[in-house]
């Protein structure tokens, strides 16, 4: 096992690749496609079997057994799904724009990929590249998908796609605002926008994440981030039951999985998104004592192998941490789609506009004053609240307790100030909709446009 340990650490793969390439060669060209061909093929082979789990976990809820067929318990039914795609007929519109049709898949699976180049997995290797505005530059190009959308509704000519790309269209900028608004209370507390500085000043104030200190900003951000991925019950951009399959009703065949594979790869996304940010990242208390405390202590014992060995169990282990926080958010996503039914797309305008999107505001307001008050008891009669804030807001015990407090009191005071924005709002009281509608008889009918012959029989009476 420590073998194998130490084969995975990165300085042993540089011993190798020197003796072909340069040091910077390998730092820079050959070390980032290496960490970039890892994600992509992880990220795919999510998206081939994301379709399995999701066929499994609903069959669990609904009392079946799912796939069963292809496989031992049905493990080779995506493979299979991926062939058929792969030979099926790929069919273009006789009236489509040619082009545009089959570039708009592309686009849609490229933005989805290209977020995963910021993504911290975990520290170290585990990360392609750490750029100081990583969550501002996830939140710009996350938003060109929406464009595919579009693109491919307008480009196939059919009313059916049109009216779905229409809908992708609102959707996504609606939920966006709310998404982007939602982030920024975690924001106070990290104080950059490097997503592998905020994982780091969560680990520094640890253990206790931000979901702790920001309940309302991760619900929000989270319900923003499933109806930014056009998944049930915000799923009206395909709405099969009203536009038969949205804005990839003329799609077939590989083209058409496409969308799909960017759809399951946006949920990643998200996911990694909101683990990043609300839940530590790749950190669990006890892992650093166990692991890079040893790299440290190895590097001053003047051991260069045990400090490569520990190091790169450190980041193996995050990797994995990582990985099942965001498991627990993916299975959320199944959840939900097997639970709520579709809104209606008034409803869905509502839900953006008139509910998350003052609760985010609400939040920044109310994190402010928390931070402020914070801020504010730190020395105050000899209380002490803060630890430092050279990498984000660390907090002493009575801080983070204060902190705390104003969470849970936060979800309470947003609550107050929603109810009070939507007291005279109906559109989800579907109840009260219900028990006001009457069956109205005896409907008085209007005059004919054009009057009956003077000779003509009245109706109902015998010659």
């Amino acid at each position: 096992m420590t073998k194998m340990l130490a084969l995975l650490a990165p300085n042993f793969i540089d011993s190798l690749l020197l003796k072909w390439f340069s040091q910077e060669t390998i730092n820079y060209v050959i070390w980032p496609f290496i960490q970039i061909g890892a994600v992509v093929t992880g990220v795919a082979i999510w998206a081939l079997y994301a379709t399995y789990a999701e066929r499994k976990i609903s069959a669990f809820m609904q009392a079946r057994l799912g796939p069963m067929r292809v496989g031992p318990w049905g493990l080779l039914q995506p493979i299979a799904d991926a062939i058929k795609l792969l030979t099926k007929e790929d069919v273009l519109p006789d009236k489509a724009d040619n082009y545009i049709f089959k570039f708009a898949p592309y686009i849609s699976v490229v933005a989805a990929f290209v977020v995963f180049a910021v993504i911290p997995f975990a520290p170290s290797w585990g990360v392609i590249t750490d750029i100081n505005i990583g969550l501002l530059f996830v939140l710009s190009v996350s938003s060109v998908g929406v464009l595919a959308l579009i693109l491919a509704g307008w480009s196939s000519n059919s009313k059916y796609s049109l009216m779905g790309g229409l809908r992708s269209s609102a959707q996504m900028v609606s939920y966006e605002v709310a998404m982007g608004l939602s982030l920024i209370g975690a924001l106070m507390f990290a104080r950059t926008l490097s997503l592998s500085g905020i994982v780091n000043a969560q680990a520094l104030d640890g253990p206790l994440t931000y979901i702790f200190y920001q309940p309302l900003g991760f619900i929000t951000f989270l319900i923003s981030g499933i109806a930014e991925n056009n998944r049930a019950p915000f799923d009206l951009p395909e709405a099969e039951s009203e536009l038969v399959a949205g804005f990839h009703t003329e799609y077939s065949g590989m083209r058409w999985s496409l969308f799909f594979m960017a759809e399951y790869a946006a949920m990643v996304v998200v996911s990694a998104i909101a683990t990043a940010v609300y839940l530590g990242g790749w950190y669990l208390p006890g892992v650093y004592r166990f692991t890079e405390a040893y790299h440290q202590a190895a590097i001053l014992n003047g051991n260069p192998d045990g400090s490569q060995l520990y190091h790169g169990l450190y980041v193996i282990i995050g990797v994995l941490v990582f990985m099942l926080k965001m498991a627990v958010l993916l299975y959320v996503y199944f959840w939900l789609r097997w639970t709520f039914p579709r809104y209606r797309y008034d409803q869905l305008m509502d839900l953006g506009w008139k509910w998350l999107i003052p609760a985010s505001l609400t939040n920044i307001v109310w994190t402010a004053l928390a931070i402020f008050t914070v801020q504010a008891l730190n020395g105050w009669r000899g209380m002490k609240t803060i630890e430092s804030i050279s990498q984000g807001l660390n907090l002493t015990p009575s801080g983070k307790a204060i902190m705390v407090g104003f969470g849970v009191v936060g979800l309470l005071v947003t609550a107050g100030v929603l109810s009070t924005i939507n007291w005279r709002s109906r559109d989800f009281n579907l109840k009260g909709q219900r028990r006001d509608i009457r069956v109205i008889k005896n409907v008085p009918q209007g005059k004919p446009a054009v009057a009956p012959p003077a000779s003509a029989t009245p109706a109902g009476q015998e010659t």
